[in-house]
Formats: C-alpha cells, sequence, structure tokens
C-alpha cells in the first residue's frame, strides 16, 4: 500500500510538470497561474503543495530536467572526445538536432525563460548553463593538445561552444519549419563550430 501510494504521488508530480510544460509551450512561465497546473493535472489547488512549496520551485525543477536533456545530448556528442579528439561541429549539431526535435517543449520553455520575468527560473538556467560550460571544459581539458590549457581558458572556449548550441537551438524552434531553413541554420551554426575549434588548435596558453 505504501508502494502504490509513493507511486500514485509520482504520478501526479510527473503530471504536473508534464502539463505544465504544455501549457508554457506558447506562454511564458510567469504567466500561467498554480491553479491552472494543479487543474491540468487532476488535483485541486491545495494539493499542489504537496509536490512543489510553491511556482518558483516547479519552474526550477522544469529548468533541471530540461537540463538534463541537454546535457545528455551534448555529452551523446563528444562521447568519443578522449579517443578521438575534437568531435566534429556536423556530429555534434546532428545529435543537439535529434535532441530538440524529440523534446521541443523543454528546449523552448528552457530559451524562452532564459531571460524571462521569473527571476528563480532565469537563475536556475544561468546556474545550469555554468554547469554545462564547466563539465564541458573538463573533458576539453582530456583532449589531446588541451592538456596544458589553463582552467580558464578551457572555460571561455566551452562557453562559446554552449552559446553557439542554444543559439543554433532558439533559431531552430524560431524558424518557418521548413527544411531549408533548418539546412541553412545548422550550416551556419557548423562553421562557428568550427572556427571556434580551428581557434583553438592556434591557441597557446599563456606562459
Amino acid at each position: 500500500m505504501a508502494g502504490s501510494r509513493a507511486e500514485k504521488k509520482e504520478q501526479t508530480r510527473q503530471a504536473l510538470l508534464d502539463n505544465t510544460i504544455d501549457l508554457v509551450d506558447d506562454r511564458s512561465f510567469g504567466s500561467i497561474s498554480l491553479r491552472e497546473v494543479a487543474r491540468g493535472a487532476g488535483i485541486v489547488p491545495t494539493a499542489f503543495y504537496r509536490h512543489f512549496a510553491s511556482m518558483e520551485d516547479l519552474g526550477v525543477t522544469l529548468v533541471e530536467d530540461a537540463m538534463r536533456m541537454l546535457r545528455g545530448a551534448l555529452r551523446e556528442a563528444r562521447r568519443d572526445l578522449t579517443a578521438r579528439g575534437m568531435p566534429t561541429a556536423r556530429e555534434s549539431l546532428a545529435v543537439l538536432l535529434k535532441k530538440v526535435k524529440s523534446d521541443e517543449k523543454q528546449f523552448r520553455f528552457l530559451v524562452r525563460e532564459q531571460h524571462g520575468g521569473v527571476s528563480e527560473v532565469r537563475r536556475a538556467i544561468g546556474t545550469e548553463l555554468r554547469l554545462l560550460s564547466r563539465e564541458l571544459a573538463i573533458d576539453l581539458a582530456r583532449t589531446p593538445g588541451l592538456a596544458q590549457w589553463e582552467a580558464e581558458d578551457l572555460e571561455v572556449s566551452a562557453d562559446l561552444i554552449v552559446t553557439i548550441m542554444l543559439t543554433t537551438v532558439a533559431e531552430l524552434l524560431d524558424g518557418d519549419g521548413r527544411e531549408s531553413t533548418e539546412r541553412a541554420l545548422v550550416s551556419r551554426a557548423e562553421r562557428q563550430l568550427i572556427l571556434v575549434f580551428l581557434g583553438m588548435g592556434q591557441w597557446r596558453p599563456r606562459s
């Protein structure tokens, strides 16, 4: 019975998250109400607090879930980094594009709320992006040719890569859905990443 109650609670919690993602597909997080979220999950508003301390807490959880997806996509794109050196821009973008298409609502939420009106959610995204850059910088440090780089230089490079990826995601989500537009956006991002990779190859750490 206890297990059944725990499972039901987890199902309700997930329903709250899923309903919120549906609600923010074409609206900002700050524009939705607790009552809307609860109604969509089939519970009364007061029951919401059994799962989240506040709407801001719910928003931060959505950020963490969405960033887990993004982190997983980028980790997959560079999983062979140590063995093969730098992944190609095309490989990285192909993995990211596939992930964006499969989890479009979560990525749309991240892009929209990165500069949104709910400060707790905005800060959570900023924190997650910094962690993502640091994780990438650690992987870069294991790459042949970059082992002697200073941590600051690795983090700057990682920031550039993550920024290009997120900008591409935003442009793809705001695009007209045509294949030609998608190809053009991905091609430009590929050139941007290649320029970063080439620049990294020529950079010499400060002595």
